[in-house]
């Protein structure tokens, strides 16, 4: 019998739509991973799925860490991913994929932006940035997309963006139409932005 939470080589398994796939989104506050989250979500149900999510906000401020739980499916009846069940990790911060990889199931993808990002506690002096992220997240999952999404996000002209950049990353991992994103963008984006992030998510999604 065909487990009701699956995942296929590219991603989450797109053959069975009425399984249950669980996100993990973190970064730093002031990155866009609260609305990088609602569009997630957003998509989720646009496309016939129930979605439940629970957002950390206390400690969203600038420099704070940001940790977003979004689960969809046929049926959800709790927003919160349990430690090691993760289909899908999108991290807007190489050290926050680090601290949160443990959270991925067997198979899950981690989908992570290169940029080193300084928390609260580094710029205040409080603490050092450590030496070698990638390197360690490489050596602690196979399945690693990383991208540089505050670069793309400046070429396509709005260094804002880059959270559009990594949902474009992640979108080759999730059942979701290119309909659905060009809707679910363009209506919760600014209207004088939206070329900017469609062509932000673009590049994300064609990345390298």
């Amino acid at each position: 019998m065909k487990s009701d939470t699956c995942v296929d080589p590219s991603g989450v398994d797109k053959a069975a739509p009425a399984g249950t796939t669980n996100i993990i989104i973190t970064g730093v506050g002031g990155q866009g991973v609260i609305m990088a989250s609602y569009v997630l979500g957003q998509a989720a149900l646009a496309d016939g799925f129930d979605v439940k999510q629970s957002e950390v906000h206390g400690m969203s401020q600038r420099g704070g860490s940001v940790l977003s739980h979004l689960r969809f499916g046929r049926k959800i009846w709790s927003p919160l991913v349990t430690q090691g069940t993760a289909h899908l990790l999108l991290s807007f911060e190489a050290l926050e994929a680090l601290r949160y990889v443990t959270w991925l199931r067997p198979g899950g993808m981690l989908v992570y932006n290169t940029l080193q990002v300084n928390p609260s506690t580094v710029s205040s002096g409080l603490a050092e940035y450590p030496t070698g992220v990638h390197s360690q997240i490489a050596a602690a999952w196979d399945r690693v997309r990383g991208v540089n999404a505050t670069e793309l996000a400046v070429k396509a002209g709005n260094p804002k963006a880059a959270n559009m950049v990594m949902l474009g990353a992640a979108a080759n991992s999730l059942p979701f139409s290119d309909e659905t994103w060009a809707r679910i963008i363009a209506d919760v984006v600014p209207p004088k932005t939206v070329e900017a992030n469609m062509l932000a998510f673009g590049l994300g999604r064609s990345a390298e």
